[in-house]
């Protein structure tokens, strides 16, 4: 059976909320276009929240369970 490809948004705001939540700068966002840079700053926005919550490893499962 074939696997469903991810939308470039959701993956761009995962790929942020990974590099906010492991305390990247937001300056390693990868994407030069607008749109899938803002979806990568929201979800680095969120990480970093999460990350200044004490929201990481186990505690933060339950947040956002897409990103393993």
């Amino acid at each position: 059976m074939k696997r469903q490809k991810r939308d470039r948004f959701q993956r761009a705001y995962v790929h942020g909320y990974k590099a906010g939540l492991s305390g990247r700068s937001r300056d390693d966002c990868p994407s030069q276009d607008i749109n899938l840079r803002e979806y990568w700053m929201s979800g680095w926005r969120e990480g970093r929240g999460d990350q200044w919550s004490g929201m990481t490893g186990v505690s933060g499962i339950h947040k956002n369970p897409m990103v393993l």
